[in-house]
């Protein structure tokens, strides 16, 4: 029996690790072909050669999504290789925490480029072939996934700009939800607390010690899969936004 995506396209950034890595091997057991866009191309690889070996199909494609001629060229490749786009999952993101007095704006700038100009991009140059995808495709429905963070919803001191953008993101995401809604081509954002992932790994020493660290010791933090789950639904079925955490997660 063929499983519920086969015959379609996925696109997912952020591939190369924790969420967009099990999201990307979830859409392949369920027979969808997954076009895999991160920066870090040895991985990548590695994460294709495990979907092919599992009878899926997969693309590496490296990519710096926060580059608007390397996102557009992401997706080009996608579509020229396999036919079509279905689902666009956008899972990129970068954590920078830290107060804003002192702050150093190149790591702002870091963030907005990737968290919010790289969605951007890549939702562009996708829509096109999202919109034919659910007039025409195998499941008359198509999907843009953007994994926004519960800093989306609840601010905290020292996570300003991250909020800034996540915030940003869930507004977008809204937005184009009412948008695209009566052409079949479903907008949700999904909403993580706590996720065991490389995030937290691009903050210096001192975050680790006064932020990170104390939370993950008085916590249990979800693992990748648990949000790969989420990415999936029936065709008359559309979430605009889910917001998963620990349980323990106030």
């Amino acid at each position: 029996m063929a499983s519920k995506l086969t015959g379609t396209v996925a696109l997912v950034t952020g591939a190369s690790s924790g969420i967009g890595a099990d999201t990307a091997r979830q859409l392949a057991d369920q027979g969808a072909t997954v076009a895999l866009v991160a920066r870090r191309k040895d991985r990548l690889q590695t994460l294709t050669a495990e979907i092919i070996e599992a009878a899926g199909t997969a693309l590496a494609v490296e990519a710096d999504i926060s580059d608007r001629d390397q996102a557009e060229a992401a997706v080009r490749q996608t579509v020229e290789r396999f036919g079509r786009l279905d689902i666009l999952v956008n899972n990129a993101g970068l954590m920078l925490l830290g107060p804003v007095v002192g702050a150093d704006p190149q790591e702002w700038e870091r963030m907005i480029a990737v968290n919010v100009q790289g969605l951007l991009h890549t939702t562009h140059a996708a829509l096109p072939h999202l919109l034919k995808a659910a007039e025409e495709g195998p499941r008359r429905v198509a999907d843009i996934i953007n994994v926004s963070s519960i800093a989306g919803r609840k601010a905290w001191a020292n996570y300003g700009v991250y909020n800034l953008t996540k915030f940003g993101v869930n507004g977008f995401t809204e937005s184009l939800r009412q948008e695209l809604a009566d052409r079949h081509v479903r907008v949700g954002v999904l909403e993580p607390g706590a996720v065991d992932t490389e995030l937290n790994s691009h903050n210096n020493d001192t975050i680790h010690a006064e932020i990170l660290d104390p939370f993950n010791e008085q916590h249990e933090r979800l693992v990748p899969a648990d949000i790969a789950d989420m990415v999936t639904r029936p065709r008359h079925t559309a979430i605009a936004e889910l917001w998963v955490m620990p349980t323990d997660q106030a």
